[in-house]
C-alpha cells in the first residue's frame, strides 16, 4: 500500500517592492518576513521592485544582504513606470517626447483619480505576474508591505479577481504623517478612499506598534477585530548578540567613541544631535571624543550635501567629508555605507550608541532592537513621548533627556560616555538579555500563525519540530 501523498505547502504571494538588494530601512523587515515564513514550510514568492530603479534611481544596493536571501524563495521584479523619475530626454517614449504636455497631464490625471502614488503602474505589473503564477499553482494567501502602498492596492485588486485573502503589513503608515502627528492628506483625498477599501476587505491588518494600530483602530474601527501587533526586530542571523564579548580594557587609556548607524534624513532632529554632541565635548569625559556617523546620508543621491552641511561637514577638494570649517572640529566623522551583513562589527568599534530619530508617539524604528542586541549603553536625541519608549523603557543601559534640549542631551551624552568606560562584562550581557525577546523570528511567529489560519491551513511540523500551537 502506498503511502499517503504529503500535502503542499501553502503558498504566498508576497508583494514587497522594496527587497534586497534595496537598502530601503523597511527592507530588513520584508527580508526577515520571507526568510521566516520559508522555514516555517510556505511556498514563498515576492513581488518586488525592478533592478533599473534600485541601480539607476535609488542609486545603491546592498548586494551583500542580497546573499542572505533564503535560496527557496521565488524572487519575481514586476516592472515599474519610472516617468516621474526620467529626466533623461533620450529616454522618453515616443508619445512623451512627442506630446510632453499631454503625457504629463494624464500622469497627473492618473495620480489624482486612479491611485495617488507614483508606484501605482508597479501595483498593476504585480497583480498580472501574480495572475499568471496563480493559474499554474493557487496562491492560498497574500502579505503586502508598505510603502509603497500601491502593494495595498495590489492586494486587494488580486482577491477582487481571485478571491484569495490577504494581510495588509504597516511596516509605514500610508495616511498619517508620523513625523507630524497629523493626517498625511487634507480630509477627503483619494488616498483614504484607497485604504478604507483595502482595510475592508483585507484578512488582517499588521502594525510595528500598539499607537499605530489603535490609530487605525479608531479610524477604520470596522476592521479593528482584524488587527495585530507585530514589532520590528532585530536580526539573529545578521547581528548575534553582544552577551559574551565581554568588554575592551583599553577603554580608559583611548578616546570614547560614539557611533550612530543608520540612514541619515531630514526628518531627524540633525542639528541638534550636532549642536549637543559640540556641548558634551566641552566635558573632561568627551573632550577627544568621537562621533561616527555610519550609514548613508538620505535614500536617494539628491540631498547628500544637505545632510553633510547640517551636520557641520562639507567636502573636501579631493572629495573626502571634512568639517566645514577646521577650528569648527568637533569630532563628529562621516564613516560611510555599511554592509547589512557588517554591522556587527560597527556595533563593537563604538562604546556609545546614539540612538537618532525623527517623528514622535508613533514612531518606534527598527534600528533600535539591533542597538539593544548589542548591548553598548544607548543616548538617545529624539523627541519626547516617542513610541520606542516603550521598548526602551526595561533597557538598562538607557540614557534619556526625554527632550531636544541641547544641554539636556548632552547631559545625557556625557553620562552614557562615563557609563561605557565603567561596563562591566555582566552589565553588557544583561542588556543584550533583555534584547533577546525582540529577535525577528520570535516576533514574527504572531503572524505566520495568523496567514496559516487565514489560509485555511493546518500549520505543520518542520524540519521535524513540534508545530506552534
Amino acid at each position: 500500500m502506498k503511502p499517503p501523498r504529503a500535502a503542499r505547502p501553502p503558498r504566498i504571494l508576497y508583494l514587497s517592492f522594496y527587497f534586497p538588494p534595496s537598502r530601503a530601512s523597511g527592507v530588513y523587515r520584508a527580508r526577515a518576513t520571507a526568510n521566516h515564513l520559508v522555514a516555517k514550510g510556505w511556498d514563498v514568492t515576492v513581488c518586488a521592485s525592478p533592478l533599473s530603479f534600485l541601480h539607476d534611481v535609488i542609486g545603491s544596493v546592498d548586494e551583500e544582504l542580497a546573499r542572505t536571501v533564503d535560496p527557496r524563495i521565488r524572487v519575481e521584479r514586476p516592472a515599474l513606470n519610472q516617468f516621474v523619475w526620467e529626466k533623461d530626454l533620450r529616454k522618453y517614449s515616443r508619445f512623451r517626447a512627442r506630446l510632453p504636455l499631454l503625457a504629463h497631464k494624464l500622469y497627473q490625471f492618473g495620480q489624482r483619480r486612479v491611485f495617488p502614488e507614483h508606484y501605482w503602474s508597479w501595483g498593476r505589473a504585480a497583480v498580472a505576474r501574480g495572475l499568471r503564477l496563480h493559474t499554474k499553482q493557487r496562491f492560498d494567501v497574500v502579505l503586502a508591505t508598505g510603502n509603497p502602498f500601491a502593494s495595498f492596492a495590489a492586494a486587494w485588486l488580486f482577491n477582487r479577481l481571485t478571491g484569495v485573502p490577504y494581510v495588509v503589513d504597516y511596516r509605514d503608515s500610508w495616511t498619517l504623517d508620523l513625523f507630524k502627528d497629523e493626517l498625511a492628506f487634507p480630509e477627503g483625498h483619494l488616498a483614504f478612499g484607497w485604504e478604507k477599501r483595502v482595510l475592508r476587505r483585507a484578512s488582517g491588518a499588521v502594525f510595528v506598534n500598539e499607537a499605530l494600530r489603535k490609530w487605525h483602530a479608531d479610524r477604520y474601527p470596522e476592521a479593528a477585530d482584524r488587527m495585530l501587533v507585530v514589532p520590528n526586530g532585530w536580526d539573529a542571523d545578521l547581528t548575534p548578540p553582544a552577551g559574551e564579548l565581554g568588554v575592551d580594557k583599553e577603554i580608559n587609556s583611548r578616546p570614547l567613541r560614539f557611533g550612530y548607524l543608520g540612514t541619515l534624513t531630514n526628518s531627524q532632529p540633525v542639528e541638534e544631535l550636532a549642536a549637543s554632541w559640540a556641548r558634551a565635548r566641552m566635558h573632561p569625559e568627551l573632550a577627544d571624543a568621537e562621533l561616527n556617523i555610519h550609514g548613508h546620508l538620505g535614500f536617494f543621491q539628491t540631498g547628500r550635501r544637505e545632510l553633510m552641511q547640517r551636520l557641520g561637514l562639507g567636502l573636501g577638494a579631493d572629495g573626502a567629508v571634512v568639517p566645514l570649517e577646521e577650528d569648527g572640529d568637533i569630532g563628529i566623522r562621516y564613516r560611510g555605507p555599511v554592509s547589512k551583513t557588517e554591522v556587527a562589527s560597527v556595533y563593537e568599534q563604538n562604546d556609545v550608541l546614539v540612538f537618532l530619530a525623527g517623528g514622535g508617539r508613533y514612531v518606534t524604528s527598527g534600528k533600535i532592537f539591533e542597538y539593544m542586541a548589542a548591548g553598548r549603553p544607548i543616548v538617545s536625541v529624539h523627541a519626547p513621548g516617542i513610541a520606542a519608549k516603550d521598548v526602551l523603557d526595561g533597557y538598562p543601559l538607557w540614557f534619556n533627556a526625554d527632550s531636544l534640549d541641547v544641554e539636556a542631551v548632552a547631559n545625557s551624552m556625557v553620562e552614557a560616555g562615563k557609563a561605557a568606560r565603567d561596563l562591566t562584562p555582566e552589565q553588557r550581557a544583561a542588556a543584550s538579555d533583555y534584547a533577546q525577546a525582540y529577535t525577528r523570528d520570535k516576533l514574527l511567529e504572531a503572524l505566520d500563525q495568523r496567514l496559516w489560519a487565514i489560509a485555511g491551513r493546518e500549520r505543520v511540523a518542520v524540519d521535524g519540530s513540534e508545530p506552534a500551537r
